[in-house]
């Protein structure tokens, strides 16, 4: 116990406090961001100037969709899967026969083909999951390349190359416009629960072994991490979500073809949406794809069929992995994160470290 004879020790030197503010305004900052995109989808309809406007916002929130689906495997693994429209186009033939072949209800056949993807991606993810690099990404191609001969061949069942006729589950009665509405919540909902499983599996035991699989998958394997198990898990919810996604627009489109929907071009689409953005961001698939979707509509509507799309993509691509190869949120982040940094550095001055050690000494 310390007496009066004992020799005062000095004073710690106490910083600037602002550890408490910071994360608040930082929350509050997430709050009003999140609420202001929660406004903007909710207001969109009705502020699209037409049914041209609007049906772009579906594809928008549709590649969204199948982006932020995509990011539960990529993103959390790193491993790139360009065959992704695979589990998409699967999703949208698997919804489409169930309704014709079975007379099942849209919406149950929507789940139900859901399913389906998922049960399929098991088997395929056994065989496919036990290579890494290139060899995956080789993988994943002639997996979608398979599908797309396979449907454009079996006439009497997928109808071939003329296509699937998909019914609408509103009807004829609905007008066009209202069927863009309509759908454009039910993709809004989609990608909300899309967004809400990945932000749960990045809080998680499972998102901890994922993201150690990402960043050393041998060392995380020596530490116990069941790492096989975690990268199937992670690809069958992917294939769910990403089938969701393929026959939610197919209910919308009204038509599948083969040759689009086992395009390897949507499956790259999926990852540059992703690696715009940011794929260890919970929003970088969305910003991707409300970058990515608007300049391929415009360039589509603008150009016609020519393929300065494909051009435009491919610069924004190598772009992004110049100069910003994290995304655009992490860049971002970052450079906030450095402006804090050299704010802080001037937050305590020499007279005011002073006072405080007066104010402690007392």
């Amino acid at each position: 116990m310390p007496n009066a004879s004992s020799p005062t020790r000095a004073p710690r030197p106490t910083a600037a406090r602002p550890t408490t503010a910071r994360p608040t305004a930082v929350r509050v900052a997430r709050v009003a961001g999140l609420l202001a995109l929660v406004a903007v989808v909710l207001l969109f309809p009705s502020l699209a100037a037409d049914p041209f406007i609007l049906s772009v916002g579906v594809v928008i929130l549709s590649y969204a969709v199948l982006a932020t689906s995509w990011n539960l495997v990529g993103g959390f693994t790193g491993y790139i899967s360009l065959g992704h429209a695979a589990y998409s186009g699967l999703g949208g033939y698997a919804t489409a026969l169930l309704i014709l072949r079975t007379g099942m209800d849209p919406w149950l056949a929507l789940i139900a083909g859901g399913l389906i993807v998922a049960a399929i991606a098991i088997p395929v993810g056994i065989a496919s999951l036990r290579v890494r690099g290139a060899s995956f990404v080789i993988t994943s191609i002639a997996l979608v390349l398979i599908l797309q001969l396979t449907f454009q061949s079996w006439h009497t069942f997928t109808g071939g190359s003329n296509g699937l006729r998909v019914p609408r589950p509103f009807g004829t009665e609905v007008l066009r416009p209202e069927q863009h509405e309509r759908f454009f919540y039910l993709h809004a909902v989609l990608l909300a629960l899309a967004l809400l499983t990945w932000w749960l599996i990045e809080r998680s035991r499972l998102g901890a072994g994922l993201k150690a699989i990402r960043e050393d998958e041998d060392k995380a394997q020596a530490l116990g991490v069941p790492t096989f198990a975690y990268k199937l898990t992670a690809l069958v919810i992917s294939a769910f979500f990403t089938a969701l996604g393929g026959g939610l627009y197919a209910l919308w489109f009204g038509y599948l073809d083969p040759i689009f929907q086992f395009s390897i071009l949507v499956g790259t689409y999926m990852v540059l949406m992703a690696l715009l953005g940011g794929v260890r961001s919970l929003f970088g698939p969305l910003l991707g794809a409300v970058v990515v979707g608007y300049a391929v509509e415009v360039f589509k509507s603008q150009y016609g069929d020519t393929q300065l799309h494909l051009v435009a993509t491919g610069v924004l691509l190598g772009l992004v992995v110049l100069f910003m190869p994290d995304g655009v949120i992490p860049a971002l982040s970052s450079l906030l994160n450095r402006r804090r940094g050299a704010a802080s550095i001037r937050e305590v001055s020499a007279e005011e470290l002073a006072k405080q050690r007066e104010e402690a000494a007392r």
